[in-house]
């Protein structure tokens, strides 16, 4: 039956907010918006004294990383990655990416996020837990080569071309697929090649690491600066998202602007890493699209994107140097409207015609009141916890902060298991 949101406001695409009733058709699209009277036929979802905005949207992330939070702190990116990360990834099996992927779910579904991208293995673990809990992502299987011989380079790239053409449409069509090398410093040359043909046959996008660190600034050994090296590679392209993008010359933001190619600024994990700061305001002068997300919970450590919003605006504004760079507004928009456009998924706004991906969000806080400018709010003030409905392509995943597709508690106990047996292996 269609679904009633009534009682509440609404955030338009425009950032004004009005007061509003939002009905969701049976087929999951928003059908109206306004002053809407209940008819016996609809579901209704009480959001009185909330504001409705679009489900979140987090640009960039390992779902499963999840089981790793808090296990490897206060390092930075290459010794974390070789000493501790990778080393206990290699131990976790396809029950074990289930599981963290569902604890990943319990925290994203709360926090109001219905969109993710994640890049990580084992990937149709992955989607069977996006069908189960009812979220939207674009996946893909992240190529790493270094390290690797001839055949199991090949064999790596092999495994992320299948993915990325089995899985597209999956979940009714709530899972995307994408072809995912690692970074450019991390996949050779050759691999590289293949996946960027393979993904403009299957029509599918590319998502890879990118800038993160200076580490990452001479891919291929030759000086090239990565800008260079992955368009000319095909890397950069305007259905590409590259994730961090920390350390950029002129050129590689001229670069980026002119292939139409994507961001997703991840500014806790950057920030946890001193990995440095993203100039997320040169990026949006030069109409670079700037999306985030909030890396793995082993680097961040969680996956609420209203602490991604926050960080955004205070590190934006420290990157610049300037107090009124990267505004609310901006960051709300990177977390909805940027964010399903750089993945290219539906979402993001709300407004007719569009799928119906929501977040209602409690204002009674006192942390929210008094109400002078409700944008600000959920950039600056707003929590996770706020949450109280959220919905994905008009399902209701989230009631009253009752979770309607997963059992948390017993998510939390099978994660936790998981987590300890794979650092005793890795030990």
């Amino acid at each position: 039956m269609p679904l009633l949101v009534t009682g509440g406001r609404i955030l338009r695409p425009d950032h004004t907010v009005e007061r509003a009733d939002v009905r969701i058709d049976t087929d999951g699209y928003i059908d109206a918006i306004g002053d809407l009277e209940q008819t016996e036929r609809d579901q209704p979802l009480d959001a009185e004294g909330s504001l409705v905005t679009p489900g979140l949207v987090n640009g960039h992330g390992h779902a499963a990383m999840t089981l790793l939070r808090g296990y490897a702190d206060d390092k930075p990116l290459d010794a974390w990655l070789q000493e501790d990360i990778w080393p206990t990834e290699a131990e976790l099996g396809p029950e074990d990416i289930a599981a963290g992927a569902r604890l990943a779910a319990v925290e994203m579904i709360r926090s109001g996020t219905t969109a993710f991208a994640d890049m990580y293995f084992h990937v149709p673990e992955l989607v069977d837990v996006i069908d189960e809990t009812g979220l939207r992502a674009r996946v893909g299987h992240g190529v790493v080569t270094v390290g690797k011989d001839e055949e199991a380079a090949a064999a790596d790239v092999d495994e992320a071309l299948d993915i990325a053409a089995e899985y597209d449409g999956a979940a009714d069509g709530r899972v995307r697929t994408a072809v995912m090398p690692h970074a450019p410093h991390t996949v050779d040359t050759e691999s590289l090649e293949r996946l960027v043909a393979g993904a403009d046959e299957r029509d599918v996008p590319l998502h890879f690491h990118f800038n993160e660190t200076e580490s990452y600034l001479d891919p291929d050994g030759t000086g090239e600066r990565p800008g260079a090296y992955a368009d000319r590679l095909g890397l950069l392209d305007d259905s590409s998202w590259a994730a961090h993008g920390v350390h950029l010359t002129g050129d590689e933001i001229d670069r980026l602007a002119d292939t139409g190619t994507a961001v997703v600024h991840c500014p806790a994990s950057n920030m946890k890493l001193a990995s440095g700061l993203a100039p997320v305001e040169r990026l949006r002068e030069a109409g670079v699209t700037v999306a985030l997300g909030t890396d793995g919970a082993a680097s961040n450590n969680d996956l609420d994107m209203f602490d991604e919003m926050r960080d955004a605006a205070m590190v934006g504004k420290l990157a610049a140097d300037d107090a009124s760079a990267v505004p609310a507004s901006a960051v709300v928009e990177m977390a909805t409207r940027a964010g399903a456009d750089a993945l290219g998924l539906p979402g993001g706004r709300i407004a007719e015609g569009e799928p119906a991906d929501l977040a209602v969000v409690d204002l009674s806080g006192a942390h929210l009141t008094p109400e002078h400018d409700l944008v600000s709010h959920l950039a600056y003030a707003a929590r996770g916890s706020d949450v109280r409905h959220t919905v994905c392509d008009g399902e209701v995943l989230l009631r009253d902060g009752e979770l309607l597709t997963l059992d948390p508690a017993a998510v939390k106990r099978e994660a936790d298991e998981r987590a300890r047996e794979a650092v005793e292996r890795a030990s």
